[in-house]
């Protein structure tokens, strides 16, 4: 009977799995992390010097308006600023004296030592002549650029060697970047908690099938080895034997009888481990073809004929004269029917009977085999497919016939219906979608109701869960 169950996660493979999966969702996270910083702090970048220099320009275009024609200003009277970012134009006029006059919004000239309130000008911007960064008394920054020009008072009078120094606050430029920096610092973590559970979430259903392969991969050597392991002992035992002193004819034919069949024993699973490889590692399958399902299985029963009668079975084999052609690579049915009539002549006892029938139901193409052994016991159907699994004691077998068929039917399209034959053995029942189309009195013998002798092979029962 068996004793575990395959495919499914146990409670360590789920815990390797969040493991793993964690890992996974932290280095993509910190991935991310060290991507937005990167990201964030070039914005950032980039919005100060776009900032900075169109408060350059605008100093810039001034000045040239202030050097333009006519130079100088007339009357004193400096051209409108206008205004940019909310932030209009301090204009500072340093006189050869040291004395330093600001020009206010009439495009007065406004001395420290006059009426008026001006902005102290601080001592390394007064003789600037190219756009920089200063701080003033109040600690706000402004970007200041200077010239030197001369500069007619509205007396008249023209003083030369005089320093104009132009400057924008640079409020505007400071409060976009903070509103950015709010931005990227709400956005990251939102984002970062998105990505860690997003591929937390991805990880994990990623690392669940590739665990449970690698699970399957190992238990598939561990199996595999206990099962060579076996039929090797028994060679080795008679080997020592052999050698340990002169026997009998009939001693040494025995012993070579036993050898014989654990040899049998590990070529057949040595070939059932190969073939199944090359299916795994095989990702296209052979061309598929019409392939008539009915021939394949009369020539199968043939081949096992000897099987039967030297076992003292009864088989039989009913095509229905139907259309049962399928789209299936010939070899792998022709391997599917050989397992399935191999099973059923094994695991049935002498005297038995062993039916193949192949027809359509339902609109379908159906193959069943069905035997008077000992049956599939209900808990046991939905684990019959996993490798190295017998639901049954009889020796002989090698544990991957069915999953070998599964893999086939699995590839070629097909239906598995597992149930109880009306002899009360195994029925082991396979349905594929027809390559050609039925009479329309085909599809209504097809769908007529089942017999009481056809009712366990061709009625479908629960299906199983498949693992293979």
């Amino acid at each position: 009977m068996l004793t575990r169950v395959r495919g499914v996660l146990t409670a360590g493979t789920v815990r390797d799995v969040r493991g793993a999966s964690l890992r996974v969702a932290l280095i993509a996270t910190a991935m991310v992390f060290v991507v937005y910083v990167v990201i964030a702090g070039a914005v950032m970048m980039i919005v100060n010097r776009n900032l900075t220099t169109a408060v350059d320009d605008r100093l810039s275009v001034y000045i040239s308006r202030l050097t333009g024609p006519p130079l100088p200003p007339s009357s004193n009277d400096f051209p409108s600023a206008g205004r940019v970012y909310q932030e209009p134009l301090l204009i500072w006029v340093v006189f050869p004296t040291g004395e330093i006059g600001q020009v206010d919004a009439n495009g007065g000239l406004v001395t420290a030592n006059g009426a008026g309130r001006t902005t102290a000008l601080p001592t390394a911007a007064r003789s600037v002549t190219s756009p920089a960064t200063v701080t003033l008394s109040d600690g706000n920054d402004m970007r200041v650029d200077g010239v030197a020009m001369n500069v007619r008072l509205r007396d008249g009078t023209l003083v030369t060697g005089t320093h104009v120094v132009i400057g924008q606050s640079l409020d505007n430029v400071t409060t976009t970047q903070h509103d950015i920096l709010i931005a990227e610092l709400i956005i990251g973590p939102v984002l970062l908690i998105a990505v860690f559970f997003g591929a937390l979430a991805i990880g994990r259903r990623v690392a669940a099938p590739i665990e449970r392969a690698r699970r399957r991969q190992i238990e598939l050597t561990a199996d595999a080895s206990h099962e060579l392991r076996t039929p090797l002992a028994v060679i080795e035992a008679q080997t020592s034997l052999a050698l340990e002193k002169e026997r009998d004819t009939t001693w040494y034919r025995n012993a070579f009888q036993a050898v014989g069949v654990e040899s049998t024993r590990m070529r057949r699973l040595v070939d059932d481990l190969l073939w199944l490889a090359r299916f795994d590692s095989t990702a296209p399958a052979p061309t598929s073809e019409a392939t008539d399902l009915g021939v394949l299985a009369t020539q199968a029963a043939e081949r096992f004929d000897a099987v039967a009668e030297a076992r003292g079975l009864s088989l039989r084999v009913e095509v229905e004269p139907v259309s049962t052609m399928i789209s299936a690579p010939p070899e792998w049915l022709d391997r599917l029917l050989g397992v399935l009539l191999d099973n059923a002549c094994r695991y049935t006892p002498p005297g038995g009977t062993v039916d193949a029938r192949v027809g359509r139901r339902d609109g379908r193409v159906r193959l069943a085999v069905d035997d008077s052994g000992p049956g599939i016991p209900p808990q046991a159907r939905q684990h019959i497919f996993d490798r190295f699994r017998r639901a049954s004691d009889t020796p002989g077998g090698s544990g991957l016939g069915l999953a070998i068929a599964a893999a086939v039917v699995g590839a070629s399209g097909g239906r598995w219906d597992v149930g109880t034959s009306p002899a009360g053995g195994a029925s082991m029942a396979v349905s594929w979608t027809p390559s050609i189309r039925g009479t329309d009195a085909e599809e209504s013998t097809s769908t007529r109701p089942s017999t009481a002798s056809e009712a366990g092979a061709l009625a479908p029962p629960p299906a199983p869960a498949q693992s293979a």
